[in-house]
């Protein structure tokens, strides 16, 4: 960044002015007089690059960060940048508590600077110090998607992710020791054309015949299993907890406001000037105009915005609904979001295996989306599931189920001969679109792709313009093929 900048500086010199700087850089030379000519060479060249240096002492002085500032986010302690003023205005308010609006938060930043306002609206942060992110292996990385822009955003996400102790200033704990999604006759062939797209876009991943998987994991059962695909290279799991940590506090630096407050409802500018596309009759449109906020001392106050996204992990149904989307009076706004509550369920559990996977053994997800992968050296296994919660009506996972759902797939997979030793189990659930089965991974290139849409007024990394509303409106869903 230091070379970018001086170069830019050097060549913006106006030109009146460059003749008499360079002469500047030879002031100096009659004191060489009477060396020879290295010596004087030398001498001319270290007073020249003494002149450079204090023509942009100016442009490349830096503020110092301190070191400790870095871990006092892990005691709850808020970076100096951070402002502790309410802000009630900004140009882009960002609604969520989680990895999506911390990452658009950071690519606005980072892209615009000062030249954008940004306010991120939590209304709790439970994930700062939530059991589910800093144990489950949902921090995943993986490519192993049947759209494209799927396999694209996770490849990006994959690189952000081992590039995060550069950008970010911390240590995720990446463990690359990948995927092995396994498949039965009856999505064997889905596996393989997966597959194909995958390699096609740079992923790079294995197909395994049930031979080729005994003898790479003699401890895995594979006498239902037709293939199975395995990540080479990209594909592992990381510190989701940290991850998101990292995020806030790089956009906290960056100037991003962040605020504990939540949602009560919007306040609506009327736009007489405004005709909305779609509409079957012609009628003023009602804009988004203020956030109506509470704050954990129960004071209600607003937030004047120009642009507002809702990137909500939980509540997003409600918060839509606030928003007169999915239930406004004009047509496009009579159409709902495609949102569906998932619960997932995680178990610690220990297990003494005649033969154990190795150390470098992969996460496996077997045909029911169950995922299981080995912890530590001493026996202990990670194993997580997770299920649709649309009603009270429907079939649910209880966490007490683990012995009538769970346990089965994982004693036939692993060769089990007695049941496992569970150590311990939690939930956690959150909001997902029902067509993308997007994750954690995808979270950098989804920010930084809304950071495209607000500063650049288009795509310009990858082309995410199937995924916009408009499949919803025409009612032609881009729907992924997921595994797990």
């Amino acid at each position: 960044m230091m070379k970018s900048r001086t170069c830019i500086n050097l060549l913006n010199i106006n030109k009146y002015y460059r003749t008499g700087f360079m002469r500047h850089l030879s002031d100096d030379r009659n004191k060489n007089d009477g060396l020879n000519p290295i010596q004087r060479t030398l001498g001319i060249l270290a007073n020249d690059m003494r002149s450079i240096k204090n023509y942009f002492a100016p442009f490349l002085k830096k503020k110092a960060t301190p070191k400790k500032l870095i871990d006092s986010r892990f005691r709850g302690v808020n970076p100096s940048t951070e402002r502790n003023e309410f802000q009630t205005h900004c140009d882009v308010l960002v609604i969520g508590e989680g990895a999506i609006a911390a990452s658009i938060a950071y690519w606005l930043k980072k892209k615009a600077r000062n030249g954008l306002s940004v306010v991120v609206l939590e209304r709790d942060m439970p994930h700062l110090d939530s059991k589910v992110c800093s144990t489950l292996p949902v921090g995943g990385l993986h490519q192993q998607f049947y759209l494209p822009e799927n396999i694209e955003m996770s490849l990006f996400g994959a690189q952000f992710v081992m590039n995060a102790k550069e950008d970010l200033g911390i240590d995720l704990n990446y463990d690359p020791q990948g995927f092995l999604t396994l498949a039965s006759d009856k999505n064997a062939q889905t596996l393989k054309e997966m597959a194909l797209i995958q390699t096609e876009l740079g992923a790079r991943i294995e197909l395994l015949t049930p031979e080729r998987l005994r003898a790479k994991f003699p401890w895995l059962n594979t006498d239902d299993v037709a293939l199975g695909c395995q990540g080479l290279e990209k594909h592992g799991w990381f510190d989701a907890n940290n991850f998101l940590l990292g995020l806030r506090f790089k956009a906290k630096e960056y100037e991003a406001y962040f605020c504990n407050a939540e949602l009560i409802d919007f306040e609506f500018q009327n736009l007489s000037d405004v005709i909305v596309e779609g509409e079957t009759k012609v009628s003023s449109y009602n804009a988004l105009d203020k956030a109506v906020v509470k704050m954990p001392d129960g004071d209600l106050r607003t937030i004047k915005f120009a642009i507002c996204v809702i990137a909500t992990e939980n509540n997003t149904e409600n918060t839509a609904r606030l928003a007169k989307i999915g239930s406004g009076s004009g047509g496009l706004l009579r159409i709902p979001l495609p949102i569906q509550r998932r619960e997932f369920y995680g178990y610690s559990f220990n297990a003494d295996l005649d033969r154990a996977p190795s150390l470098n053994t992969p996460c496996i997800v077997d045909f029911n989306g169950t995922h299981f992968r080995r912890d530590g050296l001493t026996g202990n296994y990670i194993a997580g599931f997770s299920t649709t919660a649309t009603s009270d009506s429907e079939s649910k996972l209880k966490e007490n189920d683990f012995k009538n759902i769970i346990l089965p797939s994982l004693m036939h997979r692993l060769k089990m001969s007695k049941p496992p030793k569970i150590m311990d189990s939690w939930k956690s659930s959150f909001d997902y679109n029902v067509y993308d089965e997007n994750g954690l991974q995808q979270s950098p290139a989804v920010g930084r792709a809304i950071s495209e849409l607000i500063i650049d007024g288009q795509f310009r990394k990858i082309d995410l313009t199937r995924l916009s509303f408009d499949r919803i409106i025409v009612d032609q869903p881009t729907v992924e093929y997921a595994f797990m």
